[in-house]
């Protein structure tokens, strides 16, 4: 917290966990150091729930990057034809699915 650092090798529990307690705190420049480095780990499974907890804790910079991730990896119809959307409609508010609904690339 200190150091404006994170020790390496951490897992992206450990990250997610210290994002928490950054956005409990309002320690800000710890929330945007965890918010980048879960940024860089999305991945096609873990994508919706990224989405829903960067939702929770009010990460704009992570929210806006799982849904490029959406839009720019071929997931999005996946996500809207699937459970995912259901999991995601009942953990983020509307405006987030009303969002990758409209950037689906078919109707």
């Amino acid at each position: 917290i200190y150091t404006d650092s994170l020790p390496t090798g951490e897992d992206t529990e450990v990250i997610r966990l210290l994002l928490v307690a950054a956005d409990r705190y309002a320690m800000d420049r710890l929330k945007l150091v965890c918010q980048s480095i879960l940024c860089e780990d999305l991945n096609v499974d873990t994508i919706t729930t990224t989405l829903a907890f960067a939702d929770r804790h009010n990460c704009h910079q992570l929210k806006d990057a799982c849904l490029e991730f959406i839009e720019l990896s071929n997931f999005m119809d996946a996500v809207v034809a699937t459970q995912r959307l259901k999991d995601l409609k009942a953990t983020c508010p509307s405006f987030i699915v009303d969002e990758l609904e409209k950037r689906r690339k078919f109707p």
